[in-house]
């Protein structure tokens, strides 16, 4: 079991919490697949009814661990899209905790929560072209079916910065806290729906889910193919430096595709 994702099971419900704090959770590889082993046996466990996904320190994720990547892309299948896969074949109820930083993977991966509740600190981000990327895990469909298609557009096109009275007022969250008390409340939320039979609460997830899988499924196509077609450009890779350099960086010049 890696120590990059902490387990802790209580009466039902199941608690992960990424466990990278120095680097605000930022995902390395090891904590890509840790995470998406520990939900593919939670699905498989039925003392698991419920989980609750948080972080540990100040924030929930800083997202994708950008030394790693500047270090060199690992071969074969991107390790997120390991945990994209776990996620979207999650059928028990996820509540997720989010307070501080949330950027990048360690926002996308809150839209698949069933229940998302911040804490008045958060900071969350959606990087993806300030990055020359494209989005992930599904969150250019998520998105705007939480909070519209505008919105959605604003936030994505913009990478603007969305505080915790942001993420309420559009509807990403369900509500806020304090950060002291934020997973207590998840928990506690997390304990009233674990007192159900398992087998109800999967069986219902799966209801409220199936009209969403095709639509996700065709968004993780296009998303995957422009990922792929960004991964390593020039403006991808200005980006990475310039976030090395601690810079600003320069887009103007590069060349410009289609």
């Amino acid at each position: 079991m890696s120590d990059t994702v902490l387990q802790d099971f209580n009466d039902g419900v199941l608690t992960l919490t990424l466990n990278r704090p120095a680097k605000k959770n930022a995902f390395n590889t090891e904590q890509w697949l840790a995470l998406a082993d520990a939900f593919d046996q939670a699905r498989e466990n039925d003392d698991v009814g419920v989980v609750v996904m948080t972080g540990a320190g100040n924030d929930f994720s800083s997202g994708q661990d950008l030394g790693e990547l500047a270090a060199g892309r690992p071969e074969g299948e991107s390790p997120y899209r390991v945990l994209e896969r776990s996620m979207i074949a999650f059928d028990k109820p996820l509540i997720s905790a989010a307070k501080g930083i949330a950027v990048g993977g360690g926002a996308t991966t809150l839209f698949f929560s069933d229940i998302l509740y911040v804490g008045e600190s958060l900071r969350m981000r959606l990087p993806f072209v300030s990055l020359g990327m494209a989005p992930e895990f599904a969150s250019s469909f998520l998105l705007q079916q939480n909070i519209g298609a505008q919105r959605a557009a604003e936030l994505m096109l913009t990478a603007e910065w969305i505080n915790a009275d942001k993420a309420l007022e559009f509807g990403i969250a369900r509500a806020k806290f304090s950060d002291e008390e934020l997973l207590v409340k998840a928990q506690e939320k997390a304990a009233e729906m674990a007192q159900w039979p398992v087998n109800g609460l999967r069986e219902t997830k799966k209801c409220l889910m199936v009209w969403r899988q095709a639509h996700i499924a065709a968004t993780l196509a296009q998303e995957h193919e422009a990922m792929t077609k960004q991964a390593g450009s020039p403006e991808n890779v200005e980006a990475i430096m310039a976030f090395i350099e601690k810079r600003k960086p320069d887009f103007k010049n590069l060349k410009k595709t289609k």
